[in-house]
């Protein structure tokens, strides 16, 4: 008897792989690819700006002794001295130009979020202010140095107090409109069921409200300006004796005694200018860890 003979199955080729998951592959490549490149873009930001701290503290602390905060700045080729007189003088010029600034980008911030909103003026104020937050700060200095310093006949402090209050004042007015956007509207909507006006809600609830995140901003202006070298060159430039409370005329700054000193042939300058820039350094590191305290306390609270 003829045994049965079983068709041959043939063997089953692999399933070609789907569109989807060519494209999750892809996607999986991709995300792999950009995680490495994030890693050593970040790697190379930290070993550059970790070589420029190294470098400051290594070479500033050296000039650091009890005669740079008491001492003025020697003349050239003096040994010792200090930079007592342009830490004085950048104090006045970064107190001028908050003064100036505070006020203005507070209202300005105020307007463009309780008043103006979506209005065209309100536009074109937003536009302006984002235009001068991202000017070169030499155009600003430039600008100054035709309005004041020419008619003037001479630099003074008051032309580099103005001049920061311009870089200072487009910071404040951006932040103290984010910062104000975010109070609730109902905080608002309860002032005006009492009865109270605008201007009442506005300053007794809203202000109040975002004080924190305002004081904030202003903090970060006061950073922002502390070590601004370009517009000073313009408008206060430098003045190597002991501060004077006449602002009619140059007034000794940090800003422009490093680039001075350190472009000098006086390596007793040239140390002096490291001490002054570890200095500047360190000023805008506390300044910007107590903002993020006022953030975290308000937060917390």
């Amino acid at each position: 008897m003829a045994s049965a003979t079983h068709p041959t199955v043939p063997p089953q080729r692999a399933a070609a792989p789907t569109t989807g998951s060519r494209v999750r592959s892809g996607r999986r490549i991709a995300d792999k690819v950009l995680i490495v490149a994030s890693t050593i873009a970040t790697g190379i930001g930290i070993v550059v700006l970790g070589s420029i701290l190294l470098m400051l503290i290594v070479e500033g602390v050296k000039g650091f002794s009890p005669l740079l905060f008491t001492e003025p700045t020697p003349g050239p080729g003096s040994e010792g001295g200090g930079i007592a007189n342009a830490i004085l003088g950048s104090l006045v010029l970064t107190l001028i130009g908050i003064v100036i600034a505070t006020p203005i980008g507070v209202l300005a911030g105020t307007y463009l979020a309780e008043y103006g909103r979506n209005s065209k003026l309100a536009d074109i104020i937003r536009f302006l202010n984002d235009i001068l937050l991202s000017a070169p700060s030499i155009l600003i200095g430039l600008f100054v140095y035709t309005l004041m310093v020419k008619p003037m006949g001479s630099y003074s402090g008051w032309a580099g107090g103005v001049a920061l209050a311009i870089i200072a004042t487009p910071v404040i007015v951006r932040t103290t409109e984010d910062m104000l956007r975010l109070v609730p509207s109902t905080l608002r909507e309860a002032g005006a069921a009492l009865g109270a006006p605008p201007s009442i809600v506005i300053k007794a609830i809203t202000w109040r409200a975002a004080s924190a995140g305002i004081v904030t901003g202003i903090i970060l202006a006061l950073a922002r300006i502390a070590g601004e070298t370009a517009p000073l060159l313009f408008t206060a430039l430098n003045n190597n004796s002991w501060f004077s409370a006449n602002l009619m005329g140059g007034i000794p700054n940090l800003p422009v005694m490093i680039y001075q000193f350190a472009l000098s042939p006086y390596p007793n300058w040239q140390q002096l200018a490291w001490a002054g820039a570890l200095l500047i350094t360190v000023t805008i590191l506390a300044l910007s860890i107590v903002a993020r305290f006022v953030i975290k306390s308000d937060r917390a609270r």
